[in-house]
């Protein structure tokens, strides 16, 4: 047997994101443009998608909507396909699943999908106040928004996985700026073993071209030292025209080498830094003025207290005797701090 597969030439990657509920009740959050990937793992995502016509995206909402129905799917899901330079729709697979990248479907409709999707589990209907979307009508798609995944990966090499310790790790904010933070922090300690991404940043504006300057801004202001990371090569994408245009395919990384040219970072103050520890801890023969002083700490001064008397009792043991009610009236009367170990 032959298996044909038909060849589908720089396509884009789009998604709708589907929520429903137990009772048959489903709703599309509208779409995201996930064409910028390399080896087929997603990198810069935007919502909605920039360059589809308006047809093309109804019939996505409907296909979406009808492959859910079929199969009775309930809960938060993704619905992938693949669309051509004329914009014929194939299917790709459904991800029963939030998604990485759902946090710029959230910014664009100010729907809580992880929120929703645990009320629909518990048994709540989409039109329950708790979810509160009573009708595909009821949602509304407001601006654009732009993730971008920043990983511990060196561009210039494949993509390979650096590792090591985080000397100095100092995020962005601002207006407009969401952060989905993992264990990045000054001391942390990254593996080889595990996901290389550290931060998920996303970003919102009235046009696209806002969304992207604040994410460009945000990138700017991230300050990781102590590993390699791909927020150079971010920044290069996002200043591409092909990428400001929304024009971006599934081929956009692989047919433009340009974006790998990146200028490495000085990094002259953790040189400083270095430096300086270095000079205090180590000495310096050219360094004539030791920074070394005399450091006097005061010792700590114990309460007296009798080792061998009963120990005094505790908060635990006033709720033992007095019960719930009158502990709490016990609560209120106190004029001191009460401190409580969780």
């Amino acid at each position: 047997s032959v298996f044909l597969e038909k060849y589908i030439d720089s396509p884009k990657h789009i998604e709708v994101q589907i929520l429903g509920d137990q009772f048959g009740n489903l709703v599309h959050l509208f779409e995201r443009d996930c064409s910028v990937q390399r080896r087929f793992q997603k990198v810069i995502e935007i919502a909605p998608s920039v360059t589809l016509s308006q047809e093309t995206r109804n019939k996505l909402y409907d296909y979406a909507l009808k492959i859910c129905k079929r199969v009775g799917y309930y809960n938060a899901g993704t619905v992938e396909f693949l669309v051509d330079k004329q914009e014929q729709i194939y299917f790709i697979e459904v991800n029963p699943r939030v998604q990485v990248e759902h946090t710029i479907t959230e910014e664009v409709t100010g729907i809580d999908i992880v929120r929703g999707q645990i009320h629909i589990a518990a048994g709540l209907e989409l039109s329950d106040p708790q979810i509160n979307l009573p009708s595909q009508e009821a949602i509304q798609c407001n601006g654009y928004a732009v993730q971008c995944r920043i990983t511990t990966e060196d561009p210039q090499h494949d993509f390979m996985p650096d590792y090591g310790t985080i000397i100095a790790f100092r995020s962005a904010g601002g207006f407009g700026i969401r952060l989905d933070v993992g264990a990045a922090y000054p001391g942390a300690r990254i593996s080889p073993f595990f996901d290389s991404m550290l931060v998920k940043i996303s970003s919102r504006g009235r046009t696209l071209e806002g969304a992207v300057q604040r994410m460009n801004r945000a990138l700017r202001e991230f300050r990781i030292r102590g590993v390699k990371t791909n927020i150079a090569f971010l920044e290069n994408v996002l200043a591409h025209p092909t990428f400001a245009s929304g024009q971006a395919t599934v081929t956009f990384l692989e047919t433009h080498p340009e974006l790998f040219k990146i200028s490495r970072s000085f990094d002259r103050s953790t040189k400083t830094l270095n430096y300086l520890a270095n000079v205090i801890v180590n000495g310096n023969p050219d360094v004539k003025q030791s920074c070394r002083s005399e450091h006097h700490f005061r010792t700590p001064h114990l309460p007296e207290y009798d080792k061998a008397g009963e120990y005094p009792k505790g908060t635990k043991n006033l709720l033992d005797e007095m019960g719930a009610e009158k502990f709490v009236q016990w609560i209120k009367e106190q004029k001191q701090v009460l401190y409580t170990d969780t």
